[in-house]
This record gives structure tokens, C-alpha cells and sequence, in this order.
């Protein structure tokens, strides 16, 4: 790819994935939904303005049990800079399609003031995404399995769907697990990447491989000793969620059994993976209210819930990462000594 073509590349995407975003919360929800914007905010009218303060609560609870999972992945990182550290990335991620890659060099940048190198925001990025990946494969397993043994009544296009984002899950697990286990696992993985990046740009060395190998030796350690409290967080995080996604349904007079709701919840919680939009966002929305229409949910009162729990699992981000970097900019920073010394 040229340099030109580079150049372009990047801000068409950003104009694509939001552009495609528009089109689904717009025209997309209530056409899947079979309803209107009109019946849904009479729906959105009757949520009291104490059951949103309850709902903000939960979410600030929910990124709290996820410090757990951060500060297991990096020693040495307290809970409050982790709750900084992830508000602050994940709004710059869900702000942009496939934003994660600007999230996590904000991650580096702020860490770095801290005194933390990249090595160990590196390792921190690695093993939390494995977590991550890992919750989003084990929660549509338990809620088709559930489906399966109680009612059966999940669509065979859902069920299809699921089980190809869960195949897809498990191999990225099985690639890291390879890549992280053992030195010749981190060969064989290093060594596919670098081939595969040869054909690419002839002539590339073996740094792949040589990075992975390292990677592998800070990673295994951080496993070793951080998995309890990052599996104990990530069950937290992702518990609350669910509650916060039971509330909202639940207020806008969804009623369906909890293993329906559950079902939705984790179908999209798997379509926020999805990358053409900022965070899945539309995708998401859609994916869910389909689920929750199909299970017989009053497709306004559904949609109404669904665009709730995504204000405050998604979009509030941005207003509590915008706290996060005000916080962050009156903190102690490492001095400059520090920061260099991480760095040697």
C-alpha cells in the first residue's frame, strides 16, 4: 500500500464506520425492531430520573470490578489509576471504528507518566485481552447451552451465529495459549507471523518471533500470579453488566425469562468485538433488540431498553473518560528520570 493510500485510509474508515453507525441507530434499530423512534421514546419517557442514577451507579461499579482485572495483569498499578487508565482508553476506543489501537497508545501514554514501560503495558494489553475474549466465548456457551437444555427456544440463525463467534473466540484463545505457554509455542506462532508478513515485505527478519518469545516469558508470570483476582474482576465486571441490562429491559416493561435475557446480553456482548462501527456500536444495538423481538418482547419497549443499556455501557464512556483525563492530568506524574530509567 502506498504512503498516499495509507494516508486516506485511516480517515475513510473513520468516516465509513461512523457514517454506518448513524445508518443503524437511525434507520437500522427501528426497521429491525419493527417499530418507530416515535413509540420508543413514549416508552423512554417514563424512565424516572432516579432509576438512570441507579443505572450510573452501576456502571461506575462495573469499571470498578474491572480494576481487578487490570491491576491483577500489571503489579504494581493501584485501582484508581486503573479506573483512570481504562476510562480514558476505552473513550478514545469508542469513539472511532477499530479504535482500539489509539486506545491502547493512550494506555502506553498514560502509564508511561507513571512510570511504567512498555514491556509491562504490553503484557497488561495481552493478557486482559485474552480475559476478554475468553468472557465473551464462555458467556454465549452458557446461555446456549441453557437455551438448549430448558426451552430450545433459540432461533437456529442465532444459535449458527453464536457458535461461529464462539469458534472464532476459542481459535484466538488457542493462539495465544500457544504463543504464551512455552518457548517453542512462541516460535511456531512467531514464525507463521513472520512468514506471513514476508510475503508482504520481502526481506523481513524474525522480530515477530523474537518479540512473542519475550512477551511470553512476562506474560506467564503474570498469569501465574494475577489470574484469580483478573477472573474474579472480569466475572464482576461482566455480572453487573448483566444486572444493569436486566434493570433496563425491566424498566421499559421487557418480560421475558432471565435465560432470554441472558442469551441477548451475551450475543451483545460478542458484537461489540465487531469493528466497523465505534465499539460495535449499531451492530450491537441491533443484534440485541433482534433477539429480544424474536423471543416475543413488545419491539418498542425492547429497543427502548436496548438503547438505554447502551447509553450506559457505551456511550457514557465518553463523558466519564473525559473525568478520567481531567483526573489524570492533576496526578502525580513519575519524573523524568523515572520515566527514563523504565525506558533503558
Amino acid at each position: 500500500m502506498s504512503a498516499p493510500t495509507r494516508r486516506w485510509a485511516r480517515p475513510l474508515q473513520v468516516v465509513l464506520g461512523l457514517g454506518l453507525a448513524v445508518v443503524l441507530l437511525v434507520w437500522g434499530l427501528p426497521f429491525f425492531a419493527q417499530t418507530s423512534w416515535s413509540e420508543v421514546f413514549a416508552v423512554l419517557g417514563r424512565v424516572t430520573g432516579w432509576q438512570l442514577a441507579l443505572f450510573l451507579v452501576l456502571e461506575v461499579l462495573g469499571l470498578y470490578s474491572y480494576t481487578f482485572v487490570m491491576t491483577g495483569a500489571m503489579p504494581g498499578l493501584s485501582h484508581t489509576r486503573a479506573l483512570v487508565l481504562n476510562v480514558c482508553g476505552s473513550s478514545v476506543s469508542n469513539m472511532l471504528p477499530g479504535g482500539g489501537a489509539v486506545g491502547l497508545a493512550a494506555t502506553y501514554s498514560i502509564a508511561r507518566s507513571w512510570g511504567f514501560d512498555l514491556a509491562r503495558v504490553t503484557t497488561m494489553a495481552v493478557v486482559t485481552g485474552v480475559w476478554n475474549v475468553l468472557a465473551r466465548v464462555v458467556l454465549p456457551v452458557i446461555a446456549v447451552a441453557g437455551l438448549s437444555l430448558s426451552a430450545n427456544d433459540l432461533p437456529a440463525s442465532m444459535r449458527d451465529a453464536a457458535w461461529a463467534a464462539i469458534g472464532s473466540g476459542l481459535v484466538v484463545v488457542v493462539v495465544a495459549t500457544l504463543a504464551t505457554v512455552s518457548d517453542r509455542g512462541s516460535h511456531v506462532v512467531g514464525g507463521l507471523v513472520d512468514r506471513g508478513v514476508r510475503v508482504l515485505r520481502p526481506g523481513h527478519t524474525d522480530g515477530a518471533t523474537r518479540a512473542l518469545v519475550r512477551l511470553r516469558r512476562q506474560t506467564a508470570e503474570t498469569v501465574r500470579t494475577g489470574w484469580l483476582p483478573m477472573t474474579l474482576g472480569m466475572a464482576g465486571f461482566f455480572g453487573i453488566y448483566y444486572l444493569l441490562f436486566v434493570l433496563c429491559t425491566a424498566v421499559t416493561g421487557v418480560e421475558l425469562s432471565h435465560g432470554q435475557l441472558f442469551a441477548a446480553y451475551a450475543l451483545g456482548r460478542l458484537l461489540t468485538a465487531v469493528g466497523v462501527t465505534p465499539g460495535g456500536l449499531g451492530v450491537t444495538e441491533a443484534g440485541t433488540t433482534a433477539a429480544l423481538v424474536a423471543w416475543g418482547a413488545d419491539p418498542a419497549s425492547a429497543l427502548a431498553g436496548v438503547v438505554i443499556f447502551s447509553i450506559f455501557s457505551h456511550l457514557m464512556e465518553v463523558p466519564l473518560g473525559a473525568l478520567g483525563w481531567l483526573a489524570w492530568s492533576v496526578m502525580p506524574r513519575a519524573s523524568e528520570r523515572e520515566v527514563a530509567r523504565v525506558e533503558s
